[in-house]
C-alpha cells in the first residue's frame, strides 16, 4: 500500500521541486545582503523580491506535516505562507489519504501563485487546495467555519497577528505548528503561544541544525 506522497504524479514533482530549491543555495548566498537590506520592507515588497526563491519545509519536516494530518484527521486546514506549494502538497496528500478535508493556503506572489496553481493540478491535489491571492490578513478575514489546522510559514512577524486573526475559529485540539521559530521575528508569536493564560500548550524542538519548529495545540475546552 502507498500514500499519496508516493503517488506516481506526486512523488516526481515533490524531488524536482527539492532538487531546484537546493540548487538555489548559491543564489540565495550571493544575494544575501539584498535580503538583509528587504527585511526592512514591506511584505509586498519582499514577495516581489522572493517571487522566484524557493522557501520549501524540509523533507522531514514535510513528512511531519503528512502524518500530524493523518492522524488529527482535520477538516479545515489553513497554511499561512505557501510559496511554490511544497508544505501545501504534503498537506493535501494527507487529506487525499484521509478521505476528505480541505487546504485553504495564502500568498502574495502572483508569480508564486500561478507556478502552485499549475503544480497542483499536475500532482491532481488541486480540488483540495484553495489559493488565496494577497495579504493574508486581509484575505483569511473573511474565513467562514472552523479550522481544525494551521502551518504558520510565511513572514514572521505576521505569525502572530495571523493566529489572533485565526483564533475565533479554532476548534479545541487544533495544532498550530510554526516554522522557523529561532528567527527574532517569531518571538513574540513564541511568546504568546507559551503563556498558558493564552490557551495553548506549546512545545519546540529541533528541526533543523540551526532552526527548530513550534507546535502549539489550542488547549481551551
Amino acid at each position: 500500500m502507498t500514500t499519496t506522497l508516493q503517488d506516481a504524479r506526486v512523488a516526481p514533482v515533490l524531488h524536482q521541486m527539492y532538487t531546484e530549491a537546493k540548487n538555489q543555495m548559491a543564489l540565495l548566498r550571493d544575494r544575501r545582503e539584498d535580503f538583509v537590506r528587504l527585511s526592512s520592507a514591506s511584505a509586498a515588497e519582499r514577495a516581489d523580491a522572493f517571487s522566484e526563491i524557493y522557501m520549501p519545509v524540509t523533507p522531514e519536516a514535510g513528512a511531519l506535516l503528512y502524518a500530524l494530518v493523518r492522524a488529527t484527521r482535520p477538516a479545515t486546514i489553513v497554511e499561512f505562507g505557501m510559496s511554490f506549494g511544497i508544505s501545501a502538497i504534503h498537506l493535501a496528500s494527507a487529506v487525499r489519504d484521509n478521505g476528505g478535508g480541505r487546504v485553504i493556503t495564502t500568498e502574495l506572489s502572483s508569480t508564486k501563485i500561478a507556478a502552485a496553481k499549475k503544480t497542483f493540478a499536475e500532482t491532481g491535489l488541486d480540488d483540495l487546495i484553495t489559493v488565496l491571492d494577497g495579504d493574508a490578513t486581509a484575505t483569511l478575514a473573511d474565513l467562514q467555519g472552523p479550522v481544525d489546522f494551521v502551518l504558520l510559514d510565511g513572514w514572521k512577524e505576521l505569525y502572530l497577528p495571523v493566529i489572533k486573526l485565526l483564533e475565533p475559529h479554532l476548534s479545541s485540539g487544533t495544532l498550530i505548528v510554526a516554522d522557523n521559530t529561532e528567527m527574532a521575528d517569531t518571538k513574540p508569536y513564541l511568546d504568546y503561544v507559551r503563556d498558558p493564560q493564552n490557551g495553548y500548550v506549546s512545545v519546540n524542538f529541533l528541526a533543523r541544525d540551526t532552526d527548530s519548529m513550534e507546535i502549539s495545540c489550542r488547549a481551551v475546552i
